[in-house]
């Protein structure tokens, strides 16, 4: 009876976490895109430019991925800066790609108020850089974002673009909006590809 007691006690516990979690995403600031077109889960946008923290890390994608999330979660958050230093809201999307076999790249989208001069100094391994305005094509998706996943929902998008008419402008680049804790089928990820844009 305790036992069960228990279970019943860490579920409450759990999914009042991710009920919180998902608050806390519905209040979280994201890219202002415009939506060019939209075909059901698929959207073509354009992008601002978007001012990024990224770090790169070596190893399967799930393993860099902590890894690299680590690293710039110390950073908005002034762990690994003086006492008193200022603390970046957390953004979303996380946008993650792979730049060469085995390395994959993270980037933390900064709050929109911010400017690489206006951004508090990053640790050597953590870069701060101006991503250009961009347009994308963007397929959304929920559950837990396997790397079966991913590679299903890029097929799926190139396809997509092929029969639409639109070229590539570059890889596959995957976006996760929300926290852990909140269950695979309330969560959104996204798989973008860059669109090549006349002239």
């Amino acid at each position: 009876m305790k036992a069960a007691r228990w279970i019943a006690a860490g579920a409450g516990i759990a999914a009042a976490g991710a009920v919180a979690a998902i608050a806390h995403a519905r209040q979280t600031e994201e890219p202002d895109y415009r939506v060019l077109r939209a075909d059901g889960d698929v959207e073509v946008r354009d992008y601002p430019a978007l001012v990024v923290a990224e770090i790169s890390n070596t190893g399967s994608r799930e393993s860099a991925s902590g890894a690299s999330f680590r690293r710039l979660a110390a950073y908005i958050f002034a762990q690994d800066r003086p006492a008193g230093g200022e603390k970046i809201a957390m953004t979303a999307p996380v946008l993650q790609d792979e730049i060469a076999p085995g390395a994959w790249r993270m980037r933390f989208v900064m709050p929109a108020r911010y400017t690489l001069a206006t951004l508090p100094p990053a640790p050597s391994d953590i870069r701060l850089a101006e991503m250009p305005a961009r347009r994308m094509a963007a397929v959304r998706f929920s559950g837990n974002a396997t790397g079966g996943d991913l590679a299903l929902m890029e097929a799926r998008l190139r396809d997509w673009m092929r029969e639409a008419g639109l070229m590539p402008a570059g890889e596959a680049e995957y976006a996760f909006y929300n926290a852990p804790m909140v269950p695979g089928p309330l969560r959104r990820n996204e798989v973008l590809i860059p669109v090549a844009t006349a002239g």
